[in-house]
């Protein structure tokens, strides 16, 4: 078993002192790091599996700028693939809109990522489970005491890979999100290519320390990547 513990943000100063919204940017405080958590969720979004999660590494530079239709955050930044420890340096440009909700637009420069392929470990999963007579299912992604056990790992970082689409939706400037525990996971039978999944995620956001609870249903394949089709917010229950 390992235990898992994962602190995505490290801030400085007083609230007074983060709340910088154009120019230059301290790396350190919120309105760059919530920028970065939103190309890091991008990132996941394009290039992650079972076996290649993306972290936010470091925020090594950034500023901002009022646009037409928007704020424009623009950074240099690296991420760390979480289970390889392996950094990959870039430029993130994210574009928060100016009215009304809406996902930010995000573009993402980076050469080594491009060039990040399927694993033999993502071929060898993924035959096992298509190939598999009862369907795989799972509860409590870790557990009350942070564990996972080894085998259900990978269904652990599908789960953060298939999250970060919602996080990358519901991202805003007042937002900072990040995945607390796969509630549940289910495979679900299917004759196409891809494996499908349902899954419950609850989410955690870090600003207003509220626990959001998601429904997902996403296909995934060694080529195809992560694939969401259904996503649906579980309103919050009232005691």
């Amino acid at each position: 078993m390992q235990c898992y513990l994962m602190i995505i943000v490290e801030t400085e100063g007083s609230e007074e002192e983060v709340m910088e919204t154009t120019g230059e940017l301290n790396p350190n405080h919120y309105p760059a790091q919530r920028a970065a958590n939103a190309a890091r969720h991008y990132v996941n979004t394009r290039y992650g599996s079972p076996y290649k999660v993306f972290m936010l590494h470091k925020v090594h530079s950034g500023n901002a700028e009022d646009v037409a239709n928007g704020r424009k955050y623009q950074l240099e930044i690296s991420f760390q693939e979480m289970l390889s420890n392996n950094t990959y340096k870039g430029s993130a440009e994210v574009l928060y809109p100016r009215e009304g909700p809406g996902s930010p637009e995000v573009k993402v420069s980076c050469a080594e990522l491009e060039a990040y392929h399927k694993t033999q470990e993502e071929e060898a999963l993924y035959q096992k489970l298509k190939t598999s007579v009862s369907m795989l299912s799972a509860q409590e992604l870790p557990d009350s005491h942070g564990r996972i056990e080894p085998d259900m790992e990978p269904l652990w970082s599908l789960g953060i890979v298939a999250s970060s689409f919602i996080m990358l939706k519901e991202s805003t400037e007042d937002t900072l999100y990040n995945m607390a525990q796969v509630g549940s996971v289910t495979q679900v039978f299917t004759e196409t290519v891809e494996l499908k999944f349902d899954y419950l995620v609850l989410l955690h956001d870090m600003v207003s320390q509220e626990i959001i609870r998601w429904k997902l249903q996403f296909g995934w394949s060694p080529l195809g990547g992560v694939k969401v089709q259904q996503m649906e917010k579980i309103p919050h229950r009232h005691t």
